[in-house]
């Protein structure tokens, strides 16, 4: 097949959104697959074009087999709700120098288009009408309801309007997927789609992230002691997350200098969580910069208690992407998490963490101290167990590329032959 993926994010960014899609692009690409990709320059969690990349304007490149066509785009140094949006738009309108030329030249196969930001699926959704091929709208996070349910957009003519673009897209997609139950349910809840919304999980190569002994953990690196009982959180520093509570309950360990509170990770509220350190004086939070991929799993090592924190109106509206790496390395997490959510039932069922009130710093420090004292060996075989067992990358990517070509497939067949359903098989709780 000749695919063609359009997103904001996309490899060498080691986190969120960037991350899968590169590994889906190149996973694709392995498999003889043509693909193309129409991308910005790498950006996040940092919301600076990263250095390698600086400086250039639209140029292509060839990653691990794929065709990466980059657009220069506007990147705010200061993350707002206003600068965000002209970040997303300078994109699309940057786009359209790689888009024009496809408009009247290349047919491909089948458009991905990945989302957020909601509107990325306009220019796709007319290429794919006037070429007759299939758009496939894969749905990271639920945009629009997350910046609702956070008060960060509070005009309601304006939230409107978004709604009511991104129901004109989806209801004219092929295909649309997104990554847990939830948010299947929150998507299907539109009452928009076409045809059922399918589930396409995030996943985790086992194989590479995978529990390895505190000698080969960075503690050493770090400067850390034997006895140094290390709470880590990893990833974006954004709004989504609440991650004040971490600040907040680290004044409550002060007292006791070998619980360390490591933040490894950048993005647009790291600022205020420095200067909230700051201002409190507490030496046992420290912050680090994102590691390298090829160092995920001596990070992982590093914990001994790790952090998946999000607020309580993002629940279902997006799923923090740490936890797959978390559970691959047979680590511990506190959890926050709504009752009913897919995070609080996966985690619930299978054991593999504790869940604590979100934007709780009280139920926070409470559930540390509990774990700092107990026996967390079962935690951390489940987690792994799960990972082997649901979030299989191969097995994952595998499925999908199945549907890729079902779908491509059913394109090519007469009208009357046609169908829009497509089903990943049995579903599970985070898969």
């Amino acid at each position: 097949m000749k695919i063609l993926i359009y997103g904001i994010n996309y490899a060498p960014e080691l986190t969120g959104i960037g991350k899968y899609t590169g590994e889906m692009g190149s996973w694709l690409a392995q498999q003889g697959e043509v693909v193309d990709v129409i991308t910005t320059m790498p950006y996040y969690p940092e919301w600076a074009v990263h250095p390698s990349h600086k400086g250039k304007w639209w140029y292509t490149e060839k990653l691990e087999g794929v065709r990466v066509h980059r657009c220069p785009f506007y990147v705010p140094a200061k993350v707002t709700s206003a600068k965000r949006i002209l970040h997303e738009f300078s994109f699309v309108v940057s786009s359209l120098i790689y888009w024009l030329p496809i408009f009247f030249g290349k047919r491909y196969d089948v458009v991905i288009c990945v989302s957020p930001p909601f509107h990325l699926g306009l220019i796709p959704l007319l290429y794919c009408k006037l070429r007759t091929i299939p758009l496939w709208c894969h749905i990271q996070d639920l945009q629009i309801d997350m910046a609702k349910e956070l008060g960060m957009i509070k005009n309601k003519r304006f939230l409107n309007i978004m709604f009511n673009v991104e129901a004109y897209i989806l209801k004219r997609c092929t295909v649309v997927s997104t990554i847990s139950e939830g948010m299947v349910r929150k998507v299907a809840q539109k009452n928009v789609l076409q045809s059922e919304c399918a589930l396409f999980p995030n996943w985790v190569d086992g194989e590479y992230v995978k529990p390895v002994p505190g000698s080969q953990s960075l503690r050493s690196e770090l400067g850390l002691l034997p006895s140094d009982k290390v709470v880590l959180y990893s990833g974006s520093l954004g709004e989504k997350q609440g991650l004040e509570i971490i600040v907040e309950a680290a004044k409550s360990f002060v007292a006791r200098p070998a619980v360390k509170f490591l933040i490894f990770g950048s993005g647009g509220g790291k600022c205020k969580l420095e200067a909230l350190v700051q201002e409190y004086g507490l030496p046992n939070v420290l912050f680090y910069p994102l590691q390298p991929y090829k160092k995920l799993a001596a990070l992982l090592a590093t914990a001994d208690i790790h952090l998946v924190l999000q607020k309580k109106s993002a629940s279902d509206l997006v799923l923090p992407s740490k936890l797959t790496g978390i559970v691959a390395a047979g680590g511990f997490s506190l959890v926050s998490a709504v009752p009913g959510t897919t995070l609080y039932d996966t985690v619930s069922e299978h054991q593999m963490g504790v869940l604590i009130e979100p934007e709780s710093a009280e139920a926070l420090e409470k559930a540390i101290n509990k774990a700092l004292i107990t026996d967390l060996s079962s935690y951390r075989v489940n987690a792994r167990r799960y990972a082997e067992r649901y979030l299989n990358k191969e097995q994952t990517l595998s499925e999908f590329w199945q549907k890729l070509k079902d779908v491509d497939r059913r394109n090519s067949l007469p009208s009357s032959q046609q169908s829009s359903s497509v089903s990943f098989g049995e579903t599970q709780p985070v898969r």
